[in-house]
């Protein structure tokens, strides 16, 4: 049976505005403190979130806590970092912006108590937006916003299906296994690239719909200057991480690509007629931004 104890990694890049209340809400799980490790991955922050992590780790002296800073640029660096560092089996990863409900950890443990044979986990991760939700948002752009919310039913992440970067678990073994996460892939898509990858090996990967983190999307998140870098930025990574596949995984993805752009062409159609313009143009421009990036990589 895998020890029940578990390793939470919170890697962080700048974000001294939410972190403190990340970490709060780690300091709030209602599973017991011997139960669990929080290591801080600092991936070269010039704000004050080194001052904040070392303050919170002041406060809670009852909390295992490791801090640590990892020069290599990049998410994927980062969550690297924090598997070499972690003691425990079960591997932990939510967001510097995310806030895990109470329940959280115990979930997670329980789960794996019960069902040994897993090999990860993921649940729902729900917008908490610092102003409103932009009028032009719609369930086509719920990647935007790492949105996932597969239902009140548990079950197994299809094929297609992956647990979403700042509410992802999965065991120490198969993250070695699989080579861990990829270095080329600085920023977002190496939660799929993971989830990809474990699903070579295991089926063993399960939704949970009780597992609930909140997820900040920030004033800048939803501006049309972030819009567009977020999808050019989307289509890069997509790219490199299909390319390092091979050829025709680079050709089939970039197809894949243009048919969705044509999609999105008759989806603004539809809103349009409904009388939704925004939700029809961010929709297009989505898509648009996103194949220009895919096929402009270098």
């Amino acid at each position: 049976m895998i020890n029940r104890k578990l390793s939470l990694v919170i890697c962080t890049f700048n974000r001294a505005d939410f972190i403190g209340e990340a970490l709060r809400s780690l300091a709030n799980q209602s599973l017991s403190p011997d139960d669990f490790e929080i290591i801080i991955i600092n991936n070269n922050c010039t704000d004050d979130t080194e001052q904040i992590c070392l303050s919170f780790i002041a406060k809670h002296p009852s909390l295992d806590v490791i801090y640590v800073i990892e020069k290599n640029q990049g998410l994927s660096f980062a969550r690297n970092r924090g598997i070499e560092e972690s003691k425990y089996e079960i591997i932990t990863y939510i967001d510097d912006d995310a806030y895990a409900s109470p329940s959280f950890l115990s979930i997670i443990t329980d789960f794996f108590k019960e069902n040994p044979k897993t090999v990860g986990v993921g649940g729902k991760v729900i917008p908490r937006y610092e102003i409103a939700e932009p009028k032009w948002m719609n369930s086509y752009l719920d990647g935007f916003v790492a949105k996932l919310d597969m239902g009140h039913k548990q079950m197994r992440f299809s094929k297609f299906q992956y647990p979403v970067g700042c509410n992802m678990t999965y065991t120490k073994s198969i993250l070695k296994k699989v080579g861990g996460f990829n270095n080329k892939l600085k920023w977002r898509a190496d939660d799929k690239y993971i989830g990809i990858k474990v699903r070579e090996v295991s089926d063993e990967v399960y939704y949970l719909p009780n597992l609930v983190v909140e997820h900040t999307i920030d004033a800048y998140r939803t501006s049309d200057e972030n819009f567009k870098k977020f999808c050019l930025k989307f289509g890069n990574e997509e790219a490199i991480r299909v390319r390092d596949i091979n050829l025709f995984s680079y050709l089939n993805k970039g197809l894949e690509f243009l048919i969705k752009l044509v999609g999105s062409f008759f989806l603004m159609l539809g809103f349009y007629l409904k009388g939704q313009f925004a939700k029809g143009k961010y929709t297009l421009m989505y898509r648009w931004w996103a194949t220009l990036g895919f096929f402009t990589t270098k």
